[in-house]
């Protein structure tokens, strides 16, 4: 069974740092497209970041643009949300989510394109 496992929220002050680990079990994000999602409480699902299977043509959404980052190193066996500079706005379970199939760079935020998904963890940005 192909499953994802998100690591690393937990509370932070406002200004502060995360980096968030998605760790896949059952097989290698090598040949994977990557998307970062997240959920504030009463919002819709939301794509935060997003990235290509062979690693190219990172992609944030203007919230985050400059603070947030997504990479895939390690040959596929993990991929990392790095977050900085972080705004209670931020406040979300953060998702991440993974397809072997052909995703293009414009559509890659785009939920529908992802058919392997975390549990989620949980990130709370408060002072």
């Amino acid at each position: 069974q192909l499953q994802l496992v998100e690591s690393g929220g937990g509370l932070v002050q406002p200004g502060g740092s995360l980096r968030l680990s998605c760790t896949p079990y059952g097989f290698n994000l090598e040949t994977y497209a990557i998307g970062w999602f997240r959920q504030a409480p009463g919002k819709e699902r939301e794509a935060v970041a997003c990235l290509n299977a062979w690693g190219g043509f990172p992609k944030v959404i203007p919230s985050v643009e400059g603070r947030f980052s997504i990479d895939k190193p390690n040959h596929g066996t993990i991929a990392y949300l790095r977050m900085n500079d972080l705004k209670p706005d931020d406040t979300a379970v953060y998702y991440c989510a993974a397809t072997r199939n052909y995703v293009d760079v414009r559509d890659c935020i785009m939920s529908s394109q992802y058919d392997i998904w975390g549990q989620g963890t949980q990130v709370t940005v408060s002072s």
